[in-house]
């Protein structure tokens, strides 16, 4: 069975490969694309990929398995892979992939749901904990040779996550150990997810969206951007938070309105943001977060662990296991 590996330089083409030794009878083909040393983005009607159709084209002659991370599978390059029958994608969900043209095309399109989750769920903590505690300013005035015992004034210090009120929107495998993790800090975690099955709550309690907004001294987001989830959080929802209250977004920047957080910020009302990823990607040069008080950023980076590389190879790896 001939089979194309479209790695990059986080899941390459060395751990898929490696992860499909054990299956006899594959003949695999490898493509290179140029993520993450060149950002990915929109490739024809597609998202977040990473390469062109036409060398991607190329590489699928004869191919019936592929197995990708951020290859553009656009309608062009389905309806020119005339032999592909299976489509393994390393990541969460298929972003990359025209659905309606796979189905169109009758190729079956497995994703690797969970590859990430541990990665993302540490990644949100460690956030709440620099927004909360203010690390990142409190690090760069140590190295500015500041020493402001001034900050132990009450007006001053930070909160805690132990016997806080955390509340979750969206639930899946990266919001369920996050509340697992709170759990463990003692933290009290609401959850807000209209599909999340009660029996996985683990301890947590399933709330509506204004309650959680109106109870949570921390809020993290976890849901998917879809047509529903787009916008969610904005200059209203905000106003719903506590004073003082800290959010974190490690999920998708489309599912908050920016300029209103840093209004919050502004205003004092909100107090601290932590986010991971942002509504234009890069962070423009004039966004105003970038002087926001308050505010911790870090570049899309949740997921970024050796062992998200490798599960994701072992998971698409088992994808292709089941289809033979």
């Amino acid at each position: 069975m001939r089979v194309l590996v479209a790695g990059d330089h986080f899941v390459t083409n060395d751990l898929v490969a490696a992860a499909l030794h054990d299956v006899p009878g594959l003949d695999i083909r490898t493509l290179t694309l140029p993520w993450p040393l060149v950002p990915f983005g929109p490739v024809a009607e597609v998202d977040e990929a990473s390469g062109g159709e036409d060398e991607l084209i190329a590489a699928l002659s004869g191919v019936e398995v592929a197995v990708t991370q951020m290859a553009p599978f656009t309608a062009r390059v389905l309806a020119a892979a005339d032999a592909l029958k299976l489509l393994v994608v390393c990541r969460g969900g298929p972003v990359n992939v025209n659905l309606d043209a796979a189905a169109a095309a009758g190729v079956t399109v497995r994703s690797t749901p969970g590859r990430n989750a541990v990665a993302a769920a540490e990644h949100t903590i460690a956030l709440m904990l620099a927004a909360l505690r203010q690390i990142p300013d409190r690090h760069n005035g140590v190295l500015a040779g500041e020493w402001r015992s001034d900050l132990y004034a009450l007006d001053q210090v930070g909160g805690e996550l132990g016997g806080s009120t955390v509340g979750l929107i969206g639930y899946g495998a990266i919001g369920r150990r996050v509340g697992r993790i709170l759990a463990a800090f003692d933290a009290r975690v609401l959850v807000h997810d209209p599909y999340a099955d009660p029996a996985t709550l683990d301890g947590a309690t399933a709330v509506g969206s204004k309650e959680l907004l109106e109870r949570s001294s921390v809020v993290s987001l976890h849901a998917r951007l879809t047509p529903e989830t787009a916008g969610m959080v904005g200059a209203a929802e905000l106003a719903r938070l506590p004073r003082g209250a800290v959010l974190v977004n490690t999920a998708r920047g489309g599912l908050l309105d920016y300029a209103a957080v840093v209004d919050a910020l502004e205003s004092g009302h909100l107090g601290a943001a932590a986010f991971d990823v942002f509504d234009a990607e890069p962070l423009p040069a004039t966004s105003r977060l970038r002087k926001a008080p308050r505010v911790v950023l870090t570049p899309h980076l949740a997921g970024a662990t050796r062992q998200t590389a490798e599960r994701a190879a072992r998971l698409a790896a088992d994808a292709v296991r089941s289809y033979r």
